[in-house]
């Protein structure tokens, strides 16, 4: 059976899409890319290059190029990863190639070099990640929650106040979420 070179080839980065490093460290997470073709389905074997700038806020890859070259796997993912970064800060792109047989299609991923990154992980992003902040609150109010069940089931009666009705429950922040009984 012949297989026939795809028409269209889509290229996407999925991971390493404007990561941030410091100044002079060495990347311990990489860019991995997903090559597909018109209708959608990975790309096996197409070769793919990685181009970073040739000066300003760069570095080289692990082979010491600027030029790394990598073959996506049957899931139509390939990566590169290890690069050292100059000293230079400011913001760079690297060029992403993708060939299979006489199609070809490029992407821009972007980088950041910057002297803020002190303390934090190389790879890691400056700045508020607030995505995780409603994963702690509801991890908070399911453990509000399962201590309630748990009082319930015990028997556990709240303390009787003076006068006023009260309600025992568990208020977490702005905007208010209570739990316990009305």
């Amino acid at each position: 059976m012949l297989v026939q070179d795809p028409a269209i080839l889509q290229v996407h980065v999925v991971e390493g899409d404007g990561a941030i490093y410091g100044l002079g460290s060495r990347a311990t997470r990489g860019i991995t890319v997903q090559v597909a073709d018109e209708t959608g389905k990975p790309v096996d074997g197409a070769t793919v290059s990685f181009r970073l700038p040739d000066d300003g806020a760069t570095g080289t890859f692990s082979s010491g190029s600027r030029t790394e070259i990598a073959v996506t796997r049957p899931d139509g993912r390939a990566g590169v990863w290890g690069m050292q970064w100059n000293r230079t800060p400011g913001q760079f792109e690297i060029r992403i190639t993708a060939v299979k047989g006489q199609t070809r299609a490029g992407i821009v991923c972007q980088q950041y070099l910057s002297d803020a990154v002190e303390k934090a992980t190389p790879g890691s992003r400056i700045g508020p990640r607030n995505g995780h902040k409603w994963l702690w609150i509801g991890l908070a109010v399911a453990g509000a929650a399962g201590a309630a069940v748990a009082a319930t089931a015990l028997g556990a009666k709240p303390a009787a106040s003076s006068g006023s009705s009260s309600t025992a429950g568990v208020e977490i922040g702005t905007p208010s979420i209570s739990l316990g009984h009305p």
